[in-house]
């Protein structure tokens, strides 16, 4: 078996330009060296029923052995104050803050320290193993600490606080619930002593939900607090219990008051990665490896579900012990990426033979896109980055119990589903769950990605294989990114005649939606081979590149919903959910929208009297009126996987064909929540005539016009019997047409110059 997770990497950035340089980071716990060689990707599927893998090398300076070393994962989030002289200066101080744990069973948990684990030195706050709030004091290797006597409650408020007395040498550690009814209030305290007039290390920063291991210069960091953290209050001095709430229920600290010596608010620069400290001294901080933001706080009145509309209440983050961002890696290669290259899918393969002489391959994946004013065909293909990013490393089909009941057949794992599954520490995708429960809202690329990559699986290797299919029908194309559309706009698009969206287009930014209206509008020709298209509101970090965010809300196919009133996206402060949620339905763009998902068997399309119509006899050139139309594919049909259909209620135009459908479903297809109010018999494929896949066709405006076939399973049955196929025909013939800049006549009187 081949070895696919002997070397894992990224590369920085993951989308290029021709003649800018990527970066390679690279690690292997087990090998010194591999094979070092850069691929062009015609296929990456190694399924036996499609081209299989297809790699054209692609010879450069970095052809040759390349060492490696392991490098290691540190995930969990955390912030970080740099050290002040404040801090070091610090006597008897008090110190606060709400928190809302979510896993009290992770064992014992750092809030807020300054402590260094090597050298047990300084002081934290926290909770204990039994979730108890507890506030430790080390000096020169002796701990000293005073513990609550009760446990916290899970997903409920409460202040802990304490304070060290430098003149008497007395620890004092309280907590208090927000909510005392019902059992649920655990309001407790404890003293304890300590040494008088201990000194704090120097140099070590203050640091949030997680304490550090040495001197702050690694990203080493551990006891990694899972839940949200609001309103942390520093005070010189001893203060009381009442005193510190009072202190932290200001949302701005008092002017003037002698004792305070930080009020971080987590409400400020929501969507960025820093902490603003609004005391005296300007303890601003940082984040490391992206906790949640935009998350309700402890005075969260549910006036608002948006965080924009009453910040204030928005001053809490979230912080998990699985939290991956950036691996940090050290660069192994670079490369300054010739100019004469195509754009395309690209990966750094490595190749060696592991401690097992087995063969070992692994790739890591770039992307070289054309950009604006770079056009080299008329046809663009779109890769869709954003929903290879949402799809990350994902483990639902490995922790979600009904998978393979959707599926109707036993789960096959390979060597990434196990490394995943003993590797959390890579990160998960946004249809993950992090360890106490919340979903993953973030997803990041600067960090190795299994199934995004050949032999990876998922929806990267679909598309790859509707790229085998452009390069054996000889069709000329670029491939430009879904990010760049982000980035440039229209611009863009308008150096193609037509566009190609692939699989799955899944995750949109208003950016990019606003590209294709404006590329539509303005006589731009579009084929959506896909399903499930145009579907989840996403943004793109305005200053990280490639990391998105997505937040699931309370409609749609999600395996996770957000807490309530966190659905706004930190990242740019939009809404989230649905498109459709959104007043953009997808049925607007390209004609169709997701109404089912259909696991367990495909089926075939036939062709509806739309289809006779002599504008658009192009499409079935070569197919028969009675021809059943993919019969074959992904398990079984071109119709399946995930579908869209036609709706006008939802802004299909009027304009539109639908010229064939694929609706022989069986009870596994099964309607998108969306799709009904009230749950009943006959919503299953077998029952119900919504649960189709739509092909269709509509002109735009001046020229343009748009293309569907409604279904991800479309672009797996493009291989059958050697391309020689109707799926294949009518697919080359809509390309054909959709690229000739040949006007489409015959759609209204008032409009037929027009097109």
């Amino acid at each position: 078996m081949l070895n696919t997770v002997a070397v894992i990497g990224y590369a920085a950035p993951i989308e290029v330009a021709r003649g800018s340089t990527v970066e390679f980071k690279l690690s292997s716990a087990t090998l010194t060296s591999a094979r070092a060689q850069i691929v062009k990707i015609r296929c990456g599927d190694p399924d036996p029923s499609g081209p299989g893998v297809q790699l054209i090398a692609m010879p450069s300076p970095l052809d040759g052995e390349v060492a490696l070393t392991h490098q290691p994962i540190h995930a969990g989030s955390c912030g970080l104050v740099d050290d002040a002289p404040v801090l070091r200066a610090l006597g008897s101080f008090s110190i606060g803050c709400w928190v809302w744990p979510t896993l009290l069973d992770a064992g014992a948990q750092t809030v807020v320290a300054r402590w260094r684990e090597d050298t047990q030195e300084g002081w934290r706050l926290g909770l204990d193993a039994q979730g108890r709030a507890s506030f430790a004091v080390a000096v020169a290797g002796h701990t000293c600490s005073a513990t609550a006597s009760r446990a916290l409650l899970e997903r409920e408020w409460a202040f802990i606080g304490a304070s060290y007395d430098a003149t008497s040498g007395q620890l004092e550690v309280f907590q208090h619930s927000l909510d005392v009814l019902g059992g649920r209030d655990r309001s407790a305290s404890d003293k304890g002593s300590a040494p008088r007039h201990a000194a704090w290390p120097a140099g070590l920063p203050l640091s949030f939900a997680a304490h550090l291991c040495d001197d702050g210069t690694q990203h080493l960091a551990a006891a990694h607090f899972n839940g949200k953290i609001d309103r942390p209050r520093l005070h010189a001095g001893v203060h009381s219990l009442e005193a510190l709430r009072a202190s932290a229920a200001a949302l701005r600290p008092a002017r003037g008051d002698a004792d305070l010596v930080a009020a971080w608010d987590f409400s400020e620069s929501i969507g960025s990665d820093r902490i603003v400290d609004r005391g005296p001294h300007g303890l601003h901080g940082k984040l490391r490896n992206a906790p949640t933001r935009a998350v309700t706080g402890a005075n969260w009145s549910a006036r608002t579900p948006h965080w924009t509309e009453a910040t204030e209440e928005y001053g809490a983050i979230h912080f998990h012990n699985d939290d991956i961002d950036d691996c940090r890696w050290n660069t192994n290669l670079s490369l300054d990426i010739p100019t004469d290259w195509p754009s395309g899918f690209y990966s750094l393969r490595l190749s060696a033979t592991d401690t097992d002489g087995q063969p070992a391959e692994s790739h890591v994946p770039f992307f070289i896109g054309a950009q604006p004013g770079q056009a080299r065909a008329r046809l663009a293909f779109v890769a869709s980055t954003a929903t290879f990013l949402a799809y990350s490393n994902s483990a639902i089909r490995l922790d979600l119990q009904p998978t393979e009941a959707m599926l109707e057949q036993l789960l096959v794992l390979g060597p990434d589903d196990a490394y995943l599954q003993e590797h959390r520490e890579l990160g998960l995708s946004t249809y993950d769950t992090h360890s106490d429960g919340s979903g993953w809202c973030y997803a990041s690329a600067a960090r190795p990605i299994l199934n995004m990559r050949p032999h990876g699986g998922g929806y990267y290797q679909m598309d790859t294989r509707v790229i085998d299919w452009l390069d054996s029908t000889g069709i000329s194309y670029d491939v430009i990114t879904d990010s760049d559309i982000h980035r440039h706009g229209a611009q863009l698009l308008a150096d193609y005649g037509c566009v190609l969206t692939g699989c799955h287009p899944e995750y949109y930014t208003q950016q990019m939606l606003d590209a294709f209206e404006t590329y539509q509008a303005g006589g731009g020709r579009h084929v959506y081979l896909g399903g499930n298209g145009f579907y989840w509101r996403t943004a793109f970090h305005p200053t990280k590149p490639g990391r998105i965010e997505i937040r699931r809300g309370l409609t749609g196919t999600r395996t996770w919903e957000g807490e309530p009133g966190e659905n706004g996206l930190s990242s740019t402060g939009e809404p989230s959910g649905l498109w459709r949620s959104n007043g953009r339905p997808p049925q607007r763009l390209v004609g169709v929208g997701f109404d089912a998902q259909v696991f367990d068997r495909g089926c075939a399309y036939r062709r509806l009297p739309d289809s006779l119509d002599p504008r658009v006899a192009f499409i079935f050139e070569g197919v028969g009126e009675q021809e059943v139309i993919g019969d074959f594919g992904l398990r079984g049909g071109a119709g399946g996987h995930e579908i869209d259909r036609v709706d006008t209620r939802l802004g299909s135009p009027p304009h539109l064909l639908r010229v064939a459908t694929a609706d022989d479903f069986g009870s596994g297809g099964l309607a998108t929540p969306e799709e009904f109010g009230v749950s009943h018999r006959g919503l299953g494929g077998d029952q119900n005539n919504q649960i189709r896949a739509d092909m269709t066709f509509f002109p735009t405006a001046r020229g343009g016009a748009v293309f569907t076939t409604g279904s991800i399973a479309w672009g797996m049955a493009l291989a059958h019997r050697g391309y020689d196929n109707n799926v294949s025909r009518i697919t080359a013939n809509v390309l054909r047409r959709f690229i000739d800049p040949a006007p489409f006549t015959g759609f209204g009187s008032s409009d037929e110059e027009a097109y």
